[in-house]
């Protein structure tokens, strides 16, 4: 037997009515399919406040909702190839203490076409970058593959990577 623990955040009215995963599957909702069909993996993070991560994803890093379920505090997330669902936390999905900063041990890599322009947005917010912009080369058999990228962390402590591929070259002998 899974053994459930509670976050100790705050979790919105309409959620602790909804607890059951039938009926959050089941809950009305906005939008559509993503045009481009699913991504082959699509990660689901846990959120302590669905609004503040909304703001955050779709007004500073330029995600749109694709669809949602709001009486679920659930919303998938879409910016360019990048898809990512969020969902207020209700205690489905937790194995174990869920303590900030989540995701402790990962950081996701998000393929973007220019990182200046979300890097503009968060510092406009004044919102801090875990490492600041840079340039990358990360060897791949005989190759280099670069790129600008940063590192923010979202508003429960998820590590994001933004990366825009800056070209290939040949592993310097």
């Amino acid at each position: 037997m899974v053994e459930r623990h509670a976050f100790d955040g705050p979790v919105s009215d309409t959620v602790k009515k909804q607890l059951d995963q039938s009926g959050r599957n089941a809950a009305a909702g906005n939008g559509a399919p993503p045009e481009r069909g699913f991504n082959a993996l699509v990660p689901e993070l846990d959120v302590s406040d669905i609004a503040a991560s909304l703001h955050f994803w779709c007004d500073l890093l330029g995600f749109h909702v694709v669809y949602d379920r709001p009486a679920a505090g659930f919303a998938f997330l879409e910016r360019e190839t990048a898809q990512v669902m969020i969902c207020q936390v209700n205690g489905e999905w937790v194995t174990g203490p869920l303590e900030r900063p989540f995701g402790r041990g990962i950081n996701l890599e998000m393929k973007v076409s220019d990182v200046s322009v979300i890097a503009a947005a968060l510092e406009a917010a004044d919102w801090p970058l875990f490492r600041p912009v840079k340039e990358s080369w990360y060897r791949a058999g005989s190759e280099e593959r670069g790129a600008r990228e940063f590192l923010v962390q979202d508003p429960d402590g998820y590590l994001l990577r933004f990366s825009q591929s800056i070209g290939i070259r040949p592993v310097a002998i």
